[in-house]
């Protein structure tokens, strides 16, 4: 089940919200996500909830921040992913460099 519409942002980027909910907790998601993110060219930030989703924010080029998307419904080799909630915001630039965050 995916929820959230394409509203696309600002400019020629796109920002997108995620919440990734199964097995994506101490199975290095977060690393192999940063990875993923950087070698897309976005900006943005991912880390773990409390509650053991994963939550990330991207932006960057529509394509790429699709193709992370589509990265994250498969995750790292080790997770399970059992869905990826998307919502999409405008399109600021006030992101940096794709990071873990704590």
């Amino acid at each position: 089940m995916t929820s959230g519409t394409h509203t696309g942002g600002g400019g020629d980027g796109r920002r997108a919200h995620l919440w990734v909910t199964g097995r994506v907790q101490g199975v290095f998601f977060r690393a192999h996500a940063a990875e993923k993110a950087l070698s897309l060219g976005l900006a943005g930030w991912v880390r773990n909830l409390p509650d053991g989703r994963v939550e990330a924010v991207a932006e960057g080029a529509p394509e790429a921040v699709e193709e992370f998307i589509a990265w994250c419904r498969q995750g790292p080799p080790a997770s399970r992913v059992d869905d990826v909630s998307v919502e999409w915001r405008q399109s600021a630039g006030d992101l940096g460099p794709f990071r873990v965050a704590y």
